[in-house]
């Protein structure tokens, strides 16, 4: 589980053996710390005065650290037996209490770095570990797994109170404001609430969900908006259902439930009611009560915040990508990414904060998107034999679905929107057919009902399953590309059915991707075979082969106006191809395992991979005015006096002196004397530049010297090489003997010598 810093600025994140620190508005890690032994951590705590933060390890140590200089202070072994399981702080930040593996549960003093308590008696993993927030009862509360919280005197070191009432393991405590209450949560799909004086149950409420976590509503703060009508106990439970739900503990009734987005249907939130091992479930929920915000974390690991008391949805952030299988810009300025996973939810990412909103609407793994020209409108198709389109506000950002279908009989794997218009879409199966779904004049806007969508024409395109559609720049052509090894160009008219007007053979094995150039009449398509080629629309022949792929060509698209095509490949390689010269000119390395996604910007100046191993990379076009204009920024914010102490450094190798005089000169230019000499070692460096800057010009005086003398050569030869008729036969004659070419470069070598010790170099560069 994350933990909040108490300003709820960071939140922290576990990563392996690694925990990251995100800044909770920009959603960016600005700290990292991590174990040097690589061990994954099993348990963190931050304390909440912020300044320490102790992990956990397999290799049973435990580690102190400062994590705004990612630095250890301190490590220490753990003890236990076996692997710490849960942690927590006292709220003075002195005692920090860990809960083993083994049944145990030892405290330690941090200041003074000793172990005060060693508690016995729990049954198997201590997975639960918690202090009563008025550190003057010396109270700790912990659970195990024989599903009982136990309740610990610290002044005694014994176990004063076993509190039984849940027949499952008990996953959370939240206590009231006052601490006289608390309330336990648990997987046997109840909540009991506990009064702390007597340790008796006061209350059992059915929740009828398996919960994961429960927080506890600050009495004194106005909860109307979400069904809190009196000052009685209430709190919000997140469980398996993938809801947040308030109840009234004194009637144990529910007050108002918040499902994770409100573009779910009827029918698919029934099977979301049902489903008790969903991926939307909720694994964590925590109260921060200094911005009135609620935050939660789903199976998939995402992190969603609520702004109470309304729990209207802040911001989102996705811990885990699993497996991307496809990856587009979006927005008018490219300013988001829609990501398909291997999940049923879609991700959209905000490039500048990195904030995500999760779609939620397909019923299975999402498969593949595509945008439509006007960059707000994308549509998905995926497992569950269905295809969405979804419009995102240019204002808010907020993205909503507004159309449905479902006709197919398979897994739809690919899809394609129109180019002029957002008029149509096309969808591939693997039911071997093609689809064409018309779309309305006027979408649904947020709030009204999703448009139903009917396919318009229905084809039986290959023999096996469809991979690939793409649609012409003009909307009158559709190719598909199969799994039957061939590519098929249609005739797209917009009544009537497809017509077939040719078809690609060449592949050896099944094609993966198809698309159009955006200004020939060509076809690229990309293949298992490991290639991709180039096809004429007008005889339907191969114009052109690119091999270069060890394996499977999952993607090809054009770009640089259709001058170079990008392929991705199953070797989690991106290769940058000039279709003119059929030359690879660019391999680009940053995946280590299938790239199922590639996506170029509308200016060609940015490109996203998405690939199997999680990551998802946007990928920058570099050209020379980038490296140049980061040089003049460096030297503007530079002070003068420091660029005065690189002249005289530059100035002593020949190779630098050039770039060394360019600036002396603006500074002499722009700095008057008497400014120049108040700079620290002024007169130093300036002594230092004479005796370089004489050499450097003698160097090029002689260099000028030589080249004057291979031009006096020459016309000297010219005019004795003139026969009576005018015409040379000079350099015919040194031309037809090779070695009295290399006699006469010889002597221009020598001649050089005579200018100087550095003419060797100025003659041979001049030839």
């Amino acid at each position: 589980n994350p933990r909040i810093s108490r300003d709820e600025q960071f939140i922290f994140c576990t990563c392996g053996s690694r925990v990251n620190v995100l800044e909770i508005s920009t959603g960016k890690i600005v700290h990292s710390v991590e174990h040097d032994d690589q061990e994954d951590i099993t348990s963190f705590v931050l304390s909440p005065d912020d300044e320490l933060l102790v992990t956990a390890s397999r290799a049973l140590l435990l580690k102190q650290w400062d994590w705004k200089r990612a630095t250890c202070t301190r490590s220490w072994r753990a003890i236990h037996t076996v692997p710490v399981a849960s942690m927590t702080f006292d709220p003075t930040s002195t005692l920090l209490a860990t809960g083993g593996c083994d049944g145990t549960i030892k405290l330690w003093d941090v200041v003074k770095q000793y172990c005060t308590h060693n508690l016995k008696g729990s049954s198997g993993v201590v997975h639960l570990v918690q202090f009563h927030p008025d550190i003057s009862r010396l109270q700790l509360f912990s659970s195990s797994l024989d599903c009982n919280v136990r309740v610990w005197d610290l002044q005694t070191s014994k176990c004063v109170h076993v509190l039984q009432n849940h027949y499952s393991a008990v996953t959370s405590l939240s206590f009231s404001q006052n601490g006289d209450t608390m309330v336990s949560s648990g997987r046997d799909k109840i909540c009991t609430v506990w009064d702390v004086h007597s340790f008796k149950a006061t209350r059992t409420v059915p929740v009828y969900e398996a919960v994961a976590s429960v927080a506890v509503l600050p009495e004194d703060s106005d909860f109307s908006q979400i069904g809190v009508k009196n000052k009685e106990l209430h709190f919000i439970t997140a469980g398996s259902r993938g809801v947040l739900r308030v109840w009234e503990a004194s009637s144990a009734r529910c007050v108002h439930t918040r499902t994770l987005s409100s573009t779910l249907t009827p029918a698919s939130g029934e099977e979301q009611e049902k489903d008790e091992d969903n991926p939307r479930s909720l694994t964590f929920l925590f109260h921060l009560p200094v911005s009135s915000r609620l935050v939660t974390v789903t199976a998939e690991h995402n992190i969603v915040f609520y702004q109470l008391p309304s729990l209207s949805t802040l911001q989102q952030f996705s811990g885990y990508s699993d497996e991307v299988l496809d990856v587009k810009f979006l927005g008018k300025s490219d300013s988001h990414l829609v990501v398909a996973t291997n999940s049923c939810q879609l991700k959209v990412f905000e490039l500048l904060t990195n904030s995500c909103q999760i779609l939620y609407g397909h019923t299975d793994t999402v498969l593949t998107l595509d945008v439509f020209r006007n960059a707000s409108m994308f549509a998905s198709c995926a497992k569950d034999r269905s295809v969405r389109v979804w419009h995102m506000d240019s204002d808010s950002g907020h993205v909503t679905c507004v159309a449905h279908g479902s006709s197919h009989t398979n897994a739809v794997g690919s899809i394609c929107c129109s180019r002029l218009k957002a008029s149509f879409i096309v969808t591939g199966s693997q039911d071997c057919t093609v689809k064409v779904w018309d779309l309305p004049a006027e979408l649904p806007v947020e709030g009204e009902e999703v448009h139903q969508l009917t396919a318009r024409i229905t084809e039986k395109a290959h023999d096996k399953d469809v991979n690939s559609v793409a649609v012409s720049p003009n909307d009158k052509l559709l190719a598909s590309g199969s799994q039957d090894r061939t590519a098929k160009l249609w005739s797209l008219r917009p009544e009537g059915p497809l017509e077939l007007l040719g078809v690609f053979r060449g592949h050896r094995r099944g094609i993966w991707m198809v698309c159009f150039s955006p200004v020939d009449q060509v076809l690229a398509s990309s293949s298992a075979d490991g290639t991709a080629k180039l096809w004429g629309l007008q005889d339907f022949s191969c114009l052109k082969t690119f091999e270069g792929h060890d394996a499977s060509v999952l993607k090809v698209i054009f770009v640089s106006r259709g001058t170079q095509l990008l392929t991705s490949g199953s070797d989690g390689l991106v290769k940058l191809w000039t279709i003119k010269t059929n030359e690879c000119v660019k391999t680009l390395d940053a995946h280590q395992d299938k790239v199922w996604g590639l996506h170029a910007s509308r200016k060609d100046d940015l490109m996203v991979t998405g690939s199997a191993d999680s990551k998802i990379t946007v990928w920058k076009v570099r050209n020379s005015w980038t490296a140049l204009i980061a040089i003049i920024m460096t030297v503007f914010l530079l002070p003068s006096e420091s660029l005065l102490r690189y002249c005289a450094m530059w100035n002593t190798n020949a190779r630098n002196c050039l770039d060394a005089q360019g600036v002396l000169q603006v500074l002499l230019k722009h700095l008057p004397p008497e400014e120049l000499l108040q700079f620290q070692g002024a007169r130093t460096h300036l002594e230092g530049l004479i005796p370089y800057t004489e050499r450097h010009m003698q160097r090029i005086g002689n260099l000028l010297q030589a080249s004057m003398f291979l031009n006096y050569m020459w016309q000297k030869m010219r005019v004795v090489g003139e026969d009576s008729s005018g015409c040379n036969v000079g350099w015919p004659l040194l031309g037809r003997y090779p070695e009295n070419r290399l006699w006469f470069a010889r002597a221009a070598c020598r001649c050089g010598d005579l200018a100087g010790p550095l003419g060797v170099g100025g003659a041979a560069g001049g030839l």
